[in-house]
């Protein structure tokens, strides 16, 4: 391929959303039982091998590495200790939240004085109609084996940093307990007290300058789907002339979080209509 900047953005490709096996999962220091990804995307394990190998064979070609992390403190509006039932039982992952179900009363936060700044953010949440709130399983806390990255791929990508003499650039998002934050660019709904929620034109920036973005990771239902949509809606403003094909989609590198298949579909199509390039891993060389 003709191009003279390659970049690589890596989104999430965390311990906590590997469907790794038993032999892969980490140990607790504190009593040494095996510690299990909290929130394991079906087919995640075998999509962070083949980006390690791609990364391995292709990483010459690659001027830059930008890797996403996933960052939650245990307490966050998205798990499941932060909410109980308006009868007082707790609220299972994988529970949606609306904002007309906590008036109702059906689900209200533990701390009785966040109800109303938990009605703001789900009533602008879900004005934006991209998601409504959901419960995940506490995962990606920080410092936590879940918060780190595949063993293979960083393997691979200190490979690259040696070879390249250059640090992989490591994005942190989601520290702030009061917003969902899929994707790197910003956060579902900006806390103004928080400027690490807003948009981040610095990493805006930096992937603006590349020829060719190679995108992959987890999970493409929701933080690589919400990070490549807004990189399409926000790079033409700092990169003129910049163009959806200058993107290519590693479909064999990211899977969907399960029952999510209909909007990973949903989103591959619409960015190939868009002009974003998909392949798989072994069909592109540099």
């Amino acid at each position: 391929m003709p191009h003279s900047r390659i970049q690589l953005l890596a989104i999430d490709p965390q311990n906590d959303f590997c469907d790794l096996h038993a032999d892969w999962h980490g140990l607790a220091p504190l009593n040494g039982q095996p510690i299990a990804p909290a929130l394991p995307v079906a087919g995640a394990h075998g999509d962070m091998q083949r980006l390690a190998h791609w990364l391995d064979t292709q990483g010459h070609r690659i001027e830059a590495v930008t890797v996403t992390l996933d960052s939650h403190q245990r307490y966050d509006i998205a798990h499941p200790g932060f909410w109980r039932t308006g009868a007082g039982d707790d609220v299972v992952p994988f529970t949606p939240i609306s904002a007309a179900q906590v008036r109702a009363g059906g689900y209200v936060p533990r701390d009785a004085s966040a109800l109303p700044r938990v009605l703001a953010y789900l009533d602008a949440l879900e004005a934006q109609g991209r998601y409504t709130l959901m419960v995940w399983p506490e995962h990606c806390e920080v410092g936590s084996w879940g918060h780190g990255v595949h063993a293979s791929l960083l393997a691979a990508l200190g490979t690259w940093q040696a070879a390249q003499q250059r640090a992989v650039r490591n994005v942190f998002k989601g520290m702030n307990p009061w917003t969902e934050h899929y994707s790197a660019i910003q956060a579902e709904v900006p806390d103004p007290a928080e400027p690490g929620t807003a948009l981040n034109l610095p990493l805006l920036d930096s992937l603006a300058t590349a020829d060719l973005l190679i995108v992959a990771g987890e999970a493409s239902s929701h933080c690589v789907r919400s990070t490549v949509e807004h990189l399409v809606q926000h790079l033409p403003d700092h990169q003129p002339g910049w163009t959806p094909n200058r993107m290519v989609l590693l479909t064999d590198c990211m899977s969907p979080v399960v029952g999510f298949g209909a909007q990973h579909e949903a989103f591959l199509g619409a960015m190939r209509t868009l002009g974003v390039q998909l392949s798989d891993s072994n069909q592109i060389t540099l």
